[in-house]
């Protein structure tokens, strides 16, 4: 009887070794992930910042450009004189 109650434990420490090992596998498959969408993140965030910038400096031209047909409307607006040629 000693004998089956040997086979029983080691059959128990079988299917707990298999389920310890699907286990790791399943928490290393969620890690993996885990990474790959924590870089996929960092790239998104680093080309969104990237491309972010370069509209503002797009902006920050048309504004600047803007100003200055405002300044020249305003110019040509106060000297109708200058369109008399």
């Amino acid at each position: 009887m000693a004998r089956a109650g040997g086979i029983t434990n080691a059959v128990n420490v079988g299917i707990a070794v298999q389920a310890d090992w699907e286990n790791r596998e399943f928490i290393s498959h969620i890690s993996l992930n885990v990474r790959r969408l924590f870089d996929f993140l960092v790239q998104f965030e680093a080309t969104t910042k990237s491309k972010l910038a370069s509209l503002n400096e797009k902006l920050d031209l048309l504004e600047h450009r803007l100003e200055l047909l405002e300044v020249q409307v305003g110019t040509a607006s106060a000297n109708p004189a200058l369109f008399n040629t």
